[in-house]
């Protein structure tokens, strides 16, 4: 396996993910980043599976997403290719394959209880998780990032990809904001990067 592939996860998880990947013959690439999402499975015109992973994740959130998507490979073999993406099948493959990393060996104190609630129900991406997502990225190299719940009300932020947008009040859990120059509603998970602008 890959030295950059171990480097990118705990070390006392590197044992059991070299197990998985030897045992399923999974073909892994690490990416660029890419916005919208952290990994993906799929399965090449040459019948091998791939996985890609993106380079700029963190030691745990990298570990999360790779076993995620391992899970997609092993649900797909055990039942079938027709199975919901993250259906009930996936979701009890993806809690099986994680649960032997959940450990203060691997994981940091302060995120196994977030951890052991999020896997009683695995969402398709754990950034929906706000509370796990949030505490995941205190870990990231890069972490000046500005977040939608930390937007004072009224004020105007940027996406990566230039929209502008101003905070409006907060739902149950998302925040309704308004795109200047469309005047359309959105609404944004607290957790959603942003960069804070003067219009």
């Amino acid at each position: 396996m890959q030295t950059t592939l171990l480097d990118s996860i705990p070390n006392q998880a590197q044992a059991m993910v070299n197990t998985i990947l030897t045992n399923d013959k999974l073909i892994v690439k690490i990416k660029n980043e890419r916005k919208t999402k952290h990994g993906d499975y799929r399965q090449l015109p040459n019948g091998k599976h791939q996985i890609t992973i993106n380079s700029n994740l963190n030691q745990y959130r990298f570990l999360i997403t790779l076993i995620h998507e391992i899970a997609h490979f092993e649900a797909c073999r055990k039942y079938n290719r027709f199975i919901k993406p993250h259906g009930k099948e996936w979701k009890q493959t993806f809690q099986h394959l994680m649960l032997p990393f959940l450990r203060p060996e691997v994981f940091p104190l302060e995120l196994l209880p977030l951890l052991a609630k999020h896997f009683k129900n695995p969402k398709a991406s754990s950034d929906t998780d706000t509370q796990l997502a949030i505490a995941l990225k205190q870990f990231d190299n890069n972490n000046d990032k500005t977040y939608v719940f930390e937007v004072p009300m009224n004020k105007t932020f940027k996406l990566y990809n230039g929209r502008v947008f101003k905070r409006g009040s907060k739902r149950r859990k998302r925040y309704e904001c308004v795109e200047v120059k469309s005047g359309k509603l959105y609404l944004f998970n607290p957790n959603a990067e942003v960069e804070l602008v003067d219009l």
